[in-house]
């Protein structure tokens, strides 16, 4: 009876063959492919975190008054006093930025006799990068160019003589109160990623009132000329990205789903062709069928100098966790990398570890999985696993033998 159903068996499976063959070369099997989108403006974005690019300035220089008066003799005279800066602002990207300035000090000028005054003006200025915006963006750029225009106040007091406008208690004023608006221009020099030197020159024009006289021109001006540092924290720099970077990888990964479509199609026909000789004789398997682990496809990004998992890519973590818990035979071994572009070699092989030990603790202490299935190493950025430079700050896995 065993011989007789061993004939019968083999003989059901060579009717098999020869028909999967047939069905194999008959049917046409279409595979639907996945498109990989080339039309991607390839513009390299540039961005500011909220905590970057904060900057304070402190210098000292001159200035001098355009006003209404002439000397004694008759003629104009300008008188240059000394003048005094401060302000604090931020970049908030590589091409405009904001700041809010202090200018004061005294002024002279000349009305039938020398003139003198006290003031304060504060400014909101909002400026703009030349060089950045027309020759591209370069955070190590020595020298940079910007314009800038401001809204502000002004108050001024301590007139010597009082001026010719009365007050309305029936005095003459002893201060004044004007809203300027104002323009300059700013030539900035790099000393250093943190400080730089720089050399500015702001025209206010303000109401005519501004030095308690009322007469003649509308409008008064009031020249500034400073020169001093600007110390930017955390350094000047802009984070970026370009959506052709991961185009390659995203074309990669299409193919690999492209190739799995087509092996699954096949699959389906050899099935489609083997039940359509059914019923067969059952065959009862002798030797145990070994399956071989799914590869690990998951990873676990970093961000520039940072050790800590982002609740984005906890999900990966989670991902292997379950895995394992699926696979309870498998181990896996922990890797760490960091970016060559940023750091020395024994700063980034020293990242790449705590990296890799972050993901291990999370394996162990959050999820439950046993630390003698899991072994963690590091690469540094002796190894760089990807073409493109910031996407080795990552740990990947692989099923340890």
């Amino acid at each position: 009876m065993k011989t007789k159903a061993l004939f019968t068996t083999a003989a059901c499976c060579a009717l098999l063959v020869p028909a999967f063959e047939a069905k194999a070369q008959d049917e046409t099997v279409v595979v639907e492919e996945t498109a990989v989108v080339t039309d991607v403006p390839c513009k390299t974005h540039y961005y500011v975190d909220k905590h970057d690019n904060w900057f304070i300035q402190f210098g000292a220089g001159a200035a001098v008054p355009f006003f209404e008066g002439r000397n004694k003799e008759g003629n104009r005279e300008s008188h240059f006093t000394v003048n005094y800066n401060v302000g604090f602002g931020k970049w908030f990207s590589p091409y405009m930025g904001w700041r809010l300035a202090f200018n004061g000090g005294p002024l002279h000028f000349e009305d039938q006799g020398m003139r003198r005054f006290k003031y304060v003006n504060a400014n909101l200025d909002f400026m703009w990068d030349m060089f950045n915006s027309l020759g591209g963006v370069n955070s190590h750029r020595v020298f940079s160019i910007i314009p800038f225009v401001g809204l502000g106040g002004t108050y001024a007091w301590d007139f010597e003589p009082v001026g010719d406008i009365a007050s309305r208690h029936g005095g003459d004023k002893t201060n004044s109160w004007t809203l300027p608006v104002s323009a300059g221009i700013q030539l900035r020099f790099r000393l250093c990623k943190y400080v730089d030197f720089f050399a500015e020159g702001r025209a206010g024009f303000y109401g005519d009132n501004f030095n308690n006289i009322a007469y003649g021109r509308p409008v008064d001006i009031n020249v500034t000329v400073n020169g001093g540092f600007a110390i930017t924290f955390g350094g000047r720099d802009y984070k970026s990205y370009n959506p052709c970077d991961y185009l390659g990888y995203i074309d990669n990964l299409n193919n690999q789903v492209n190739d799995l479509r087509g092996a699954l199609a096949t699959t389906a026909a050899a099935l489609a062709t083997a039940e359509a000789q059914l019923p067969c004789p059952e065959v009862v398997a002798t030797e145990t069928t070994v399956v071989e682990a799914a590869p690990l496809m998951a990873t676990v990004r970093f961000s520039l100098n940072s050790a800590k998992i982002t609740d984005v890519e906890m999900v990966n973590v989670f991902n292997i966790a379950q895995w394992m818990k699926e696979n309870p035979e498998q181990n896996v071994a922990i890797v760490g990398y960091a970016d060559k572009d940023t750091g020395t070699s024994s700063y980034n092989m020293g990242l790449s570890k705590r990296r890799a030990q972050a993901v291990y603790d999370a394996l162990v202490n959050k999820y439950g999985i046993n630390p003698d299935r899991l072994a963690i190493s590091a690469e540094g950025s002796d190894v760089q696993p990807y073409d493109v430079n910031n996407w080795n700050r990552i740990v990947i896995f692989n099923v340890a033998q």
